[in-house]
């Protein structure tokens, strides 16, 4: 589902993203991200939540570019989120940086790096000090070079809860 850009937008500019780019950053994400495509259930759920989330008064932040055909070329999403406050952080913000993607057509145009950083400029404008992110082995340059560090006690998890019905006793 490729959204077709309005009258204005200029292919290359990077622009806040509105939640009408939900659908496009939701593909960007499942198609250059993550480790497997999501199904078209889960690409519809996603953008609806991502929409709500994108608008004036949800937690996501994003930039985009738009591509010359029509979509997105580009874009970085940070989800925000309070922390408790602290000398390291001030207004008890931090922003999870959760998709940062380019179309392959469109890659080595510096769209990545303009996208973080114009979200980034944004994040600590609003008052967020922490930024995290999960990088690739290519990406983690581009984010070195943006300030990001490597941290060794950063862990992860995930617990789901079983779905009534499957394999419950």
């Amino acid at each position: 589902m490729t959204r077709t850009p309005g009258p204005h937008p200029t292919p290359g500019a990077v622009r806040p993203a509105t939640p009408d780019d939900a659908g496009e950053i939701t593909r960007l994400r499942s198609a250059y991200v993550l480790p497997e495509p999501l199904d078209e259930e889960w690409l519809g759920l996603c953008r609806d939540q991502l929409a709500g989330r994108l608008a004036s008064e949800g937690d996501a932040r994003a930039y985009v570019v738009d591509a010359s055909a029509g979509g997105l070329a580009a874009c970085a999403l940070s989800l925000v989120h309070p922390v408790l406050s602290g000398p390291r952080y001030p207004e008890g913000l931090a922003a999870r940086i959760h998709v940062v993607a380019t179309e392959p057509g469109y890659r080595r145009r510096g769209y990545a790096r303009a996208t973080v950083s114009a979200l980034l400029d944004r994040l600590e404008r609003e008052g967020a000090t922490l930024f995290e992110l999960h990088a690739s082995e290519e990406a983690a340059p581009l984010y070195a070079s943006l300030g990001f560090a490597s941290s060794p006690a950063l862990m992860r998890m995930t617990r789901l809860a079983p779905r009534a019905g499957k394999g419950t006793a």
